[in-house]
């Protein structure tokens, strides 16, 4: 099966989503500027620093080019990000190594803007980044003290093999960050494996809570620029779950 986050338009559609400035992200004065900054948005908001110290470490499951893996290192000491696109990883390495690289990003048509993504110096020290998969992770990847998934669900073949295996990679007492529109698309999750029969919020809470509790829940706008006239405006359901004791 082609990855369909393999292409050039898409790595700069990405870069622009987590390194993009507010004006490059919404030249207009009348759009949704709310949905700016999701990927730092996702880990600021959510996460509680604390119960975070010295020595802990986070996952970041579907990090894509990595702007949230590197907002996770703000509290913790190591950072490992995950994803499936290998050229989305190759960007995040890039940055992780040099702390900047340049990148285009869709005016209209064949028109391109040039742009920088930069990452501060005190971030890239602590993180690490790799292909895989969230729906076959290495058996031997650990247990962490933070988990951090942001709109990855619904792009998953089948979420149940990542719910399965979260009880085992967040520590007791851990934090489980999770974010999600529930846009299920058959293109990338069959009918089948889409969660509940019409209240998702609904089962994602039967699912989790045997061995999570749910401390936070909140409604986090973010928006994907395709070309100067074009967005989408999603709103995802942010939630912060703390892992039971065993």
């Amino acid at each position: 099966m082609k990855n369909p986050y393999e292409s050039s338009q898409l790595l700069g559609e990405y870069l622009l989503f987590h390194y993009g400035s507010k004006e490059d992200l919404m030249p207009w004065i009348s759009g949704p500027s709310n949905g700016i900054d999701f990927p730092l948005r996702t880990v600021s908001e959510l996460i509680d620093p604390t119960t975070l110290g010295m020595g802990t470490h986070a996952l970041d499951l579907g990090c894509a080019v990595g702007r949230s893996t590197f907002e996770l290192a703000s509290h913790c000491s190591k950072v490992k990000g995950i994803d499936y696109s290998a050229s989305f990883i190759d960007a995040a390495n890039a940055l992780a190594e040099k702390g900047e690289l340049p990148y285009q990003f869709r005016e209209e048509g064949d028109l391109f803007k040039e742009a920088v993504a930069v990452v501060p110096s005190n971030q890239r020290r602590k993180v690490e980044f790799e292909v895989g998969d969230a729906c076959s992770l290495n058996p031997a990847l650990g247990y962490f003290d933070v988990v951090h998934a942001a709109n990855l669900l619904c792009r998953l073949p089948d979420p149940n093999l990542l719910f399965k295996r979260l009880p085992d990679l967040v520590k007791p007492r851990g934090q489980l960050l999770l974010t999600t529109p529930f846009t299920w698309l058959e293109e990338f999750t069959p009918r089948k494996n889409w969660l509940g029969s019409g209240d998702s919020e609904e089962e994602l809470g039967r699912i989790l809570s045997p061995d999570f509790e749910l401390e936070e829940k909140r409604e986090m706008p973010f928006v994907i620029r395709e070309h100067r006239r074009k967005f989408q405006y999603s709103v995802s359901l942010g939630t912060r779950w703390r892992r039971l004791q065993s």
